[in-house]
């Protein structure tokens, strides 16, 4: 087993114990790290693997672990615990920047994520499913006080777009029926090799098949730098029209010290030229919540802009304080106070859902099928990335018409009339 501190030579080669092996892949955290372990399912098949769905069926466990936020690091950690008498991998963002606390609990054998590019792009090949994951760079140019990630990951490479239109058209080949692009910012894509995002979009999809575009998260300083160029872009038949961009505070004095490179107005001028454009977008955003030094003001301000914004969806998260970022030794809020504004902040974004959703009650609308979710019900998606359950078995792809009937917060029931 490969032991000891990554680096790009330790990995030129994959590790003999990952060959002809039934392996087992536990992946946690975002879309960047999901895309990852299914290059690396990829690269093992090509090396006579099997890829298990139960870790228990497993003679090989594979870990890809997130560390975003404290409770995320400690989970990993109880269940890297849980597998240390397993031969065991670990991958992700962790092994990069806290090998020690992994060997605390555990001894695997690390993967680095660079390993896992290097390796795929012998390879190339893509699994079939109605989801496929694309990745257009790794690692981030920002500047947020609080992020480990960035540290993991390190700065931004982008992806050749050559590499990525094939990956979109294996995917549609395969019959996938939503491709996800994602990065830690895919909207700085291309800044270090003299490309955008909105250039890669043009050209993206015209492999055939009946498949949607995602686009990932997308950090407010980089969309503004090519605003009006990604807005046309998402006119695109093929891209769904959703924007997932975090604006993390309504108050521009916790935004500063969080060390994003935008205002609050700067996002309420980016949601707006979205709108203007596609009015029935869906908005998705990130709020922080009990940031250090956060007022009570600043909270309101954050709820304010929530009101005032009406997203389709945020994703609440109470600070956590990461080691080795700039704010590690910083005086932190109480639980109780972060659990409080966590309450109230997402009961207020519950009550636009609702405000949101009503109207949309006993429409019509397209859909296409994405993914299964249990036998005799599936996800579906209308071009705006509402999400739509049907009660039918469906498959990947389908593309028809449904009813609106019940409002479940995050999704719709919906019934199919074609």
């Amino acid at each position: 087993m490969v032991r000891g501190e990554p680096r790009s030579g330790d990995y030129a080669d994959l590790p003999p114990g990952l060959c002809n092996r039934r392996v087992g892949i536990e992946t946690y955290g975002c879309r960047y790290n999901f895309g990852d372990s299914a290059k690396l399912a990829e690269v093992l098949k090509h090396h006579g693997c099997t890829i298990t769905g139960s870790p228990d069926d497993a003679d090989v466990v594979i870990v890809n672990t997130c560390t975003v936020v404290g409770p995320t690091e400690r989970r990993m950690l109880r269940r890297l615990s849980a597998l240390r008498n397993r031969e065991l991998y670990v991958t992700g963002c962790m092994p990069q920047v806290q090998k020690e606390a992994i060997l605390s609990v555990c001894n695997p054998g690390f993967i680095s994520p660079d390993s896992i590019q290097e390796w795929y792009n012998r390879v190339g090949t893509v699994a079939a499913g109605g989801v496929g994951i694309v990745q257009l760079a790794q690692g981030c140019n920002g500047t947020c006080t609080y992020c480990i990630t960035r540290m993991a990951r390190g700065p931004l490479r982008s992806f050749p777009p050559d590499e990525i239109r094939r990956q979109v058209a294996a995917y549609a080949a395969c019959g996938a029926a939503e491709i996800q692009l994602t990065a830690q910012d895919v909207s700085s894509y291309g800044k270090d090799i003299g490309l955008s995002l909105a250039g890669l979009l043009e050209g993206i999809g015209d492999p055939a098949g009946s498949y949607r575009i995602r686009v990932g998260m997308m950090n407010p300083a980089t969309v503004m730098d090519d605003l009006d160029a990604i807005v046309r872009a998402f006119s695109a038949e093929r891209i769904f029209r959703f924007v997932h961009i975090p604006v993390q505070s309504g108050s521009d004095t916790i935004l500063e010290k969080m060390g994003r490179r935008h205002t609050a107005l700067d996002f309420c001028d980016i949601v707006a030229a979205f709108r203007k454009r596609c009015p029935e977008i869906t908005v998705m955003t990130d709020m922080i919540v009990g940031f250090p030094g956060e007022t009570e003001e600043d909270f309101s301000a954050s709820l304010d802009l929530i009101r005032r914004i009406r997203p389709n969806k945020v994703n609440v998260t109470r600070y956590s304080k990461r080691p080795f970022t700039p704010l590690s030794q910083m005086k932190d809020f109480p639980d109780s106070v972060k659990k409080d504004r966590s309450r109230l902040l997402l009961s207020c974004a519950e009550q636009v859902y609702a405000e949101v959703n009503r109207p949309w009650l006993g429409r019509e609308v397209p859909f296409i099928v994405t993914e299964t979710i249990r036998e005799g019900s599936v996800m579906a998606r209308s071009p705006s990335y509402r999400g739509i359950v049907i009660n039918e078995d469906l498959p990947a792809g389908y593309e028809g018409r449904a009813v609106l009937r019940k409002d479940r917060k995050y999704f719709f029931l919906g019934e199919r009339v074609t």
